[in-house]
């Protein structure tokens, strides 16, 4: 996941979002069907044909300076596998036409930030996955870098994706909490479909 993420962002600087989004997709596509660790069950596997993925949409597309909104409140999210995982806010987001979300850190294995995001679509038919989308994981590496402001980070909605969770019920999913979900229906990113 690292090193898709880091083409993506190498792409984004030489190209466009909308080619380093189509590279991210496909690559996307290549780590579910091949990969050991996929959340696809083996046999599934042997006939994906790949995530539904909305196409890109630039207007999904924003730098979002990081303030104080929030700040230091803790968040701990049971999980059944993974016990209890804690999390503290740096502060939210602002994304014109989306809404405000929660920035999170994640306070065991590893750190990062994560902005999970639950959205008009959740749980909708054709939509994405009820229980939510992830926006950013940077402990996976799932994140399009910073933006050209202090303290601000790129937030592309294109590249929203299921947690492993929407496709095997034996992963751990830490899921969007209510200041992470946004009234905006986002038809973009990955969406969801049982395989």
């Amino acid at each position: 996941m690292f090193a898709l993420y880091e083409q993506a962002r190498r792409s984004a600087e030489g190209f466009s979002a909308s080619h380093s989004h189509a590279l991210w997709a496909t690559g996307r596509d290549r780590l579910f069907g091949t990969h050991p660790a996929s959340p696809l069950p083996e046999d599934v596997r042997r006939r994906f044909r790949g995530l539904r993925t909305a196409r890109y949409d630039p207007a999904f597309r924003f730098e979002a300076v990081i303030d104080d909104a929030g700040a230091g409140q803790n968040m701990e999210v049971a999980t059944g596998t993974d016990g209890v995982v804690p999390f503290t806010r740096l502060g939210t987001v602002h994304a014109d036409g989306v809404g405000s979300l929660a920035v999170w850190h994640l306070d065991s294995y590893g750190g990062g930030i994560f902005i999970p995001v639950r959205d008009a679509t959740s749980g909708v038919d054709g939509g994405s996955y009820g229980g939510g989308r992830y926006l950013l994981d940077t402990i996976k590496g799932a994140n399009l870098g910073p933006g050209n402001l202090p303290n601000s980070l790129v937030l592309d909605f294109n590249f929203l994706y299921n947690p492993s969770c929407a496709y095997n019920e034996s992963w751990a999913c830490p899921l969007p909490g209510p200041d992470n979900t946004v009234d905006a229906a986002l038809h973009v990113g990955e969406l969801y479909a049982r395989y």
